[in-house]
Order: structure tokens, then C-alpha cells, then sequence
């Protein structure tokens, strides 16, 4: 173990490629963390109705999130591994059929977010106030749904082919337009109306828009790999298609089915009344701010090894995941302690009530605990088992232990036991234990390891 660990830091090359790739990604999550962070401290000013409001309307984005996350995961795998076998020509094949599949699914959000509003947060709370506030925001902010579809496409094929400072250029610009806007709108500042949650929804949708515009600009302006022309985004060859059905589908599905169960434990968490409701949307919001970390580990996970796969080199990435794996253990147990004793300072930048207050505190506790596990599972499943298309088996993994563990815990501990939320919490992160111990012997089969180029014409 401590050979394994020491190789970590003793390798400049390895060190070289991780810090590369991790630091943007985990730079811009942190950007956007930040963001959701000030919108809820905005919002969070008009009072804990509206809060608990926005908060279960942006669980719709959520799902849609996970499916875009699905594909965007899917296309990674298989751009990743072509750029190692300096292939551009089935990298914009792949990012068409992505692009596709993309938009088509947002509409299946944006319509009924945009006709049925109030159905549809009345799927999340039986608060009338909180759903009134939930659907006026949530009709305006699916619109922005498409436009993040395409840029969050565009961004994973650049990561996956090394162009990562690209991605956070862009998203700090739209964060900056965000941030202004809200400022603006939410409380009328400038001139312009008071307009509440209204503005902070015209922000979000705006900022979205500014984020794809600067990546089409970046892409076509510079003339990059991926400055396509149509013709070129589509007409894929028949071996391309069923390796991208066989490899990519999964993971859609696997991003979905785990983002339905996830939307299944706000709905239980909206039926333990508004206070519970605020107190977890806190505390995710920061959970959300330990989380960047381990996804720029992950996505440099499936850039490094997907490169290697596609290039031949099965050894070399045998060797970098183990190393991946053991350098986001290390990160993990710092952060979980971190969590622990700094609970009381990160809770205490929102302005709430005492049981609020409390109860994210203590969810935070339960977070610091599970984080280990947690993030073994995040790191193995999306950096490292995908990069060789093992995408099926995360399916039955990821899905399973939430619909089969998760959900189920998380509904007897919130509506039957009527636990305080931080139980329930914790009742819902159990899965990720049990979920460890598989992954971690999936990992060890090394049946991931496989180059997914070879024979695709």
C-alpha cells in the first residue's frame, strides 16, 4: 500500500497529467458550485418557502442534468479512446449522434416543465406556496435546458481530447452574466424590476445562452477538431453506430434511472415539510463544493486511461487507475474530516432559522462519514470503468443499489419512522457502501481494461 501511494507523488508524468486535467474540471464545477451557492443565498432572502420552492423545481433539472451527464459520459468514453488513436474523423461522428440524442431529450423536459408547471412540482411537494413559487421559476429555466444540453456535449468531447482551460473560460463568463443578472433581477437593482424568482430564472437562462455561444465561437473561430460541417456531425458507419449503442446507451440509462431514483429521495424529503427540505438543499448545496473535487479526479480518469486504452497501452493504464484510485482515497478521508469539524462555519453563511440550521449541520456530519465511499464509487465508476466501456455493468451497479437500497431506506426512515432528515440522509447514502464493495471487486477483475477502436471502420 504504501509503495502504491508513494508511486502517486513520485511520478512527474502521471502527476503532470492528472493535475492538467482534474484542476480545470474541478476549477469550473467549483465556478458553477459557487454559483448554485450564491443563487440559493439570494433566493434564500426572500425566505424559506422560496427556497424550498427552487430548490425541488431545480430537481427537475437534476434529472435532466443526469441524462445530459449520461450522454455527455457515453460520448467521452468513445472520443477519448479515438483521440488516443488520432482519429477525428469518428470523433465528430460520435459528437453528432450525441448532439441528437441531446436535444430530442430535452424537449421531453421542456415541455411539461413549460405547459405543466404546477403539475409538475405538485410530483414534488404538497406545499401550495412552495409549488407556486417552484413552477414560476421552473417555467422560465427549462428553456435554458437545450442550450445546456449542446455546450455540456461540446465540453466533454474537448475534455476528453485534452482541452480543458477552453470549458472554464467559457463557464466563468456565464457565471459572471448569471451572478449580475441575479443581482439585478432577483432584487431590482440598476433600474430594473424586482422581479424575484422570476429573475433569477431569465439569469439562468440567459447565462446558458452566453455559455453555448462562447463555445460555438472558441470551436468555429480557432478552427479546432471539432469545427465540423454537418455533413460531418452525421452519416455514421454501421460499426461506429452499434459500438456507440453498445458503449454509450448504457451509461444515458445509467445517469438516468440513478437521477429518477435520486429525484425519488426529494420527493420524500419534500413530503417531511419545508424545514427538512431547506436544511438538505444547504447542505448539498456545500456537499455539491466537496464534490468538485473528485470530479476533476474522475474525469481525469477517463481522459488519461481512455487514451491510453485507445492507444494500446493496457498496462500503463492499469497501473494510472490504481494510482487515480488511491490519490481520491487520500482526498476523500481529508475532506470527510474537513466536513466534520467545519460543519457549524459552512452552514452559518445562510441566514435561517435554528432547526434549519441544525439539520443541514448534521447532514453534513453524515456526509464527512460516507465521503469515502462515496467518492471511491464516483471516481471507479465514471473515470474508471468507462474509459474501457464496461458501461453495463455500472448500469446494474449504479441503478440497483439505488432503486433496490437507497430509495426504499430513504422512504421508511422519512414517511414510516418519521426520522429527523439527517437520518433519513443517511438511510439513503447507505447504498454507497454496498456499492463500494462491488465496484471495488469489478475494478480488480480488470475486465474494463479493452480498447474500444480496433475494428470500427
Amino acid at each position: 500500500m504504501n509503495e502504491k501511494i508513494k508511486s502517486i507523488f513520485t511520478d512527474p508524468v502521471f502527476l503532470r497529467k492528472t493535475v492538467m486535467i482534474a484542476v480545470p474540471v474541478a476549477a469550473q464545477a467549483l465556478l458553477n458550485t459557487v454559483t448554485n451557492m450564491v443563487d440559493t443565498m439570494m433566493i434564500g432572502t426572500l425566505g424559506e418557502t422560496v427556497i424550498a420552492g427552487v430548490g425541488l423545481a431545480n430537481k427537475v433539472f437534476f434529472v435532466f442534468n443526469l441524462l445530459i451527464f449520461g450522454i455527455a459520459s457515453g460520448v467521452s468514453v468513445l472520443s477519448a479512446q479515438f483521440w488516443g488513436n488520432h482519429d477525428v474523423k469518428n470523433i465528430r461522428k460520435v459528437l453528432g449522434l450525441s448532439l441528437t440524442i441531446g436535444l430530442v431529450g430535452s424537449l421531453f423536459f421542456v415541455l411539461p416543465s413549460f405547459f405543466a408547471s404546477r403539475f409538475v412540482m405538485r410530483i414534488f411537494t404538497d406545499s401550495p406556496v412552495s409549488s407556486a413559487a417552484g413552477a414560476k421559476y421552473l417555467q422560465l429555466v427549462c428553456l435554458s435546458y437545450p442550450f445546456t444540453a449542446v455546450t455540456n456535449i461540446y465540453v466533454a468531447v474537448m475534455r476528453s481530447m485534452g482541452r480543458v482551460k477552453i470549458p472554464v473560460i467559457t463557464s466563468t463568463i456565464a457565471i459572471f452574466v448569471n451572478v449580475f443578472l441575479n443581482y439585478t433581477l432577483i432584487f431590482g437593482h440598476f433600474g430594473a424590476p424586482a422581479l424575484g424568482v422570476t429573475g433569477a430564472a431569465i439569469a439562468t437562462l440567459t447565462a446558458r445562452i452566453v455559455e453555448m455561444v462562447c463555445v460555438f465561437i472558441y470551436v468555429y473561430r480557432w478552427k479546432t477538431e471539432l469545427a465540423a460541417r454537418f455533413s460531418e456531425l452525421f452519416g455514421c458507419p454501421p460499426g461506429l453506430r452499434r459500438e456507440y449503442v453498445r458503449t454509450s446507451l448504457p451509461v444515458i440509462g445509467n445517469e438516468f434511472m440513478w437521477g429518477l431514483g435520486v429525484t425519488m429521495y426529494s420527493l420524500a424529503y419534500g413530503r417531511m415539510g419545508d424545514t427538512a427540505v431547506a436544511a438538505i438543499t444547504i447542505s448539498q448545496t456545500i456537499q455539491d463544493m466537496i464534490l468538485v473535487f473528485f470530479q476533476g479526479i474522475a474525469a481525469a480518469a477517463s481522459v488519461i486511461l481512455g487514451n491510453e486504452l485507445g492507444a494500446g497501452r493496457t498496462k500503463e493504464a492499469g497501473q494510472d487507475a490504481s494510482r487515480l484510485l488511491w490519490l481520491q482515497m487520500l482526498l476523500s478521508l481529508a475532506l470527510g474530516l474537513f466536513c466534520i469539524l467545519t460543519r457549524n462555519i459552512l452552514v452559518s453563511i445562510y441566514d435561517v432559522s435554528d432547526e434549519v440550521f441544525q439539520g443541514a449541520a448534521l447532514c453534513m456530519v453524515v456526509y464527512g462519514l460516507f465521503l469515502p465511499f462515496k467518492m471511491t464509487n464516483t471516481v471507479n465508476i465514471v473515470g474508471v470503468l468507462r474509459s474501457g466501456g464496461d458501461t453495463r455493468f455500472c448500469l446494474i451497479l449504479d441503478s440497483g443499489s439505488v432503486w433496490l437500497i437507497g430509495v426504499p431506506l430513504t422512504f421508511l426512515g422519512a414517511l414510516f419512522f418519521h426520522f429527523p432528515i439527517h437520518l433519513v440522509f443517511a438511510m439513503n447514502m447507505a447504498e454507497e457502501v454496498v456499492k463500494f464493495f462491488i465496484g471495488y471487486w469489478r475494478y480488480k477483475k480488470k475486465r474494463w481494461i479493452k480498447n474500444l477502436t480496433t475494428g470500427i471502420a
